[in-house]
């Protein structure tokens, strides 16, 4: 790794232009780049992150895991590659200074990726809705007595090792992206390991859980996605 860490941030993101620029003031000035890959959106998300100092890649096919590859393969042309990858959304429901503890175990060679879990820090009241923390306990419950996987959250906050991210080939598209990279991390023997994040409410409305449509999507994605890696 080199020295100082050289440290990219993904974030995806829809119709985020009324938070996305909170969301790049606040990241560490540590990272290199912050890649915004505006995921079709109908509104200024794309300027507004612009502005606000990002990179900003556009991907017309709607989906959470698509508009992360598609970031992912922009990383992939510079010629000086990251140490470490950092996901994170829009929304400014994530505190963006704590990726400074996300990426800690990585750099101390404790681990090859790192979980910003929800459940183990502290949770603004209604900033997770029921189908939310219910469907999170079930996943990961499954994944540990599916796969052996032990984790408490899939949360999107995650810093990984670049190029242990490349070597899990991610494909998922939409809502499986985030337990997809947990489950392969798992059974490729990554170390992997959690730290306490904090969770607020979201700018605007939730494409997962802000919509009936979402809520079942999303858990049938996820449920589908840890016996597609049985």
């Amino acid at each position: 790794m080199q020295n100082p860490p050289i440290i990219d941030v993904i974030i995806p993101a829809y119709n985020e232009e009324k938070s996305i620029p909170k969301v790049i003031a606040e990241i560490p000035g540590m990272v290199r780049h912050i890649v915004v890959a505006n995921n079709n959106s109908t509104d200024q998300t794309g300027n507004a992150a612009h502005s606000a100092g990002a990179v900003v890649v556009f991907e017309a096919q709607k989906g959470y895991g698509k508009a992360c590859l598609t970031a992912m393969d922009w990383i992939k042309t510079q010629e000086i590659q990251p140490d470490i990858v950092v996901f994170l959304d829009g929304d400014y429901s994530d505190y963006p200074h704590e990726m400074l503890e996300l990426v800690q175990p990585i750099l101390d060679g404790k681990a090859d990726m790192v979980i910003g879990s929800r459940a183990l820090g502290k949770r603004e009241a209604g900033s997770m809705t029921f189908p939310q923390v219910f469907g999170n306990w079930l996943a990961t419950t499954m994944m540990k007595y599916i796969q052996g996987a032990k984790f408490s959250d899939l949360g999107p906050f995650r810093a990984i090792d670049w190029q242990k991210l490349l070597h899990l080939n991610m494909v998922d598209q939409n809502f499986g992206w985030t337990i997809e990279m947990q489950i392969k991390a798992h059974k490729v023997g990554l170390l992997y390991t959690e730290v306490p994040v904090n969770y607020r409410k979201r700018i605007g409305v939730s494409k997962v859980s802000g919509t009936v449509k979402g809520v079942f999507g999303a858990g049938y994605k996820i449920i589908f996605t840890i016996f597609k890696y049985w």
